[in-house]
């Protein structure tokens, strides 16, 4: 039986492009209402920085979800990361790239608790990450003795920090334009990687089906771990810019941009008719997060009706991208 896809004209480009719509009308509105003030090249700037650490995360996320994997840990372990990053740099004061890499190694291998239980013990993703985000919640904990990581404070065991404060370069990491490049070359490597390459591919011939994905020669475990790794080391990049950016690893310091990061996955899916977690995508889904928070901002919008203006706005945009089911026209041979 052949499938042919069917023709859905005006209403299939309003549904394949409807983030990048809905995007391009939230810019139109707050030019008009706030004039110069939102079209400036400093508000931009403002705008491309808030949306760097959702993006990040939100790339880490696209990859778990190119397979068909769902994270709800991410963010938590985020916490964890950015305990670990303020901690080697300042409670033992190794050089900053040192830091950095052992920040992603070291979160790579606390990911690994999560693939074992759902490549090993083949628990359901959503069920397996959420049983590892109290794990990873303890576990930063623990390590910090309970409280947040900043400058001049002391080490759980009473020992004065090797170095008693951030240096320009570890506060440089958070700040314009360093976050943004950071941003772009996370979605440049996810992009290339997911569309361009043969691991890719087979990333997504997992999500499509996983069982015909095994049965093609696919070795989906494998591949299944390497989306874990790499989402982990986008875990670690995210963390280690929201502590330079905070200058401080604080409790539940990175918690708030799981669902941003989510959302903007989820908007983006559709973007270009894709149907499927991607990394440009994954960007106008944050951007479009972004722009609205920054534009509602300066309307005046008080910030405890923000949650409910945004969320709003984006489940119009996923009513606009899901609701009308794709037909397809199935015609036998």
């Amino acid at each position: 039986m052949n499938q042919i896809p069917h023709k859905r004209g005006a209403a299939g480009f309003w549904m394949d492009w409807a983030a990048v719509i809905a995007l391009a009308a939230a810019v139109m509105v707050f030019a008009l209402l706030r004039g110069g003030t939102f079209l400036s090249p400093a508000n931009a700037v403002n705008i491309l920085r808030s949306m760097s650490i959702t993006t990040i995360f939100a790339i880490g996320a696209t990859i778990t979800m190119a397979p068909d994997g769902f994270d709800m840990s991410a963010c938590t372990l985020a916490t964890v990361s950015s305990f670990l990053f303020a901690s080697l740099f300042l409670w033992f004061g190794l050089p900053l790239w040192v830091s950095v890499v052992l920040t992603v190694v070291l979160t790579m291998g606390l990911y690994l608790l999560a693939m074992f239980l759902i490549l090993v013990c083949r628990v359901p993703d959503m069920l397996a990450t959420c049983a590892m985000m109290f794990v990873y919640q303890g576990l930063g904990l623990w390590w910090t003795g309970g409280g947040a990581v900043s400058a001049g404070m002391p080490t759980p065991w009473g020992a004065a920090p090797a170095r008693s404060g951030w240096t320009e370069g570890a506060l440089a990491i958070g700040s314009a334009p360093w976050c943004i490049l950071i941003m772009l070359a996370c979605t440049g490597f996810a992009f290339v990687f997911l569309r361009y390459t043969r691991h890719g591919r087979c990333l997504y011939a997992m999500g499509s089906n996983h069982t015909a994905a095994a049965y093609s020669g696919i070795p989906v475990k494998r591949y299944r771990f390497l989306a874990g790794m790499l989402t982990a080391a986008m875990i670690a990049v995210g963390a280690i810019v929201v502590c330079s950016r905070n200058s401080a690893a604080q409790i539940s310091g990175c918690d708030s941009y799981l669902m941003p990061s989510l959302a903007a996955v989820f908007v983006g899916r559709s973007v270009g008719g894709a149907e499927k977690p991607n990394a440009l995508g994954t960007l106008a889904g944050a951007a479009l997060v972004a722009v609205l928070e920054n534009g509602l901002t300066q309307m005046g919008v008080v910030y405890y009706v923000l949650p409910a203006v945004k969320g709003g706005v984006l489940a119009l945009a996923l009513v606009a991208a899901y609701g009308p089911r794709r037909r397809k026209a199935y015609i036998m041979p």
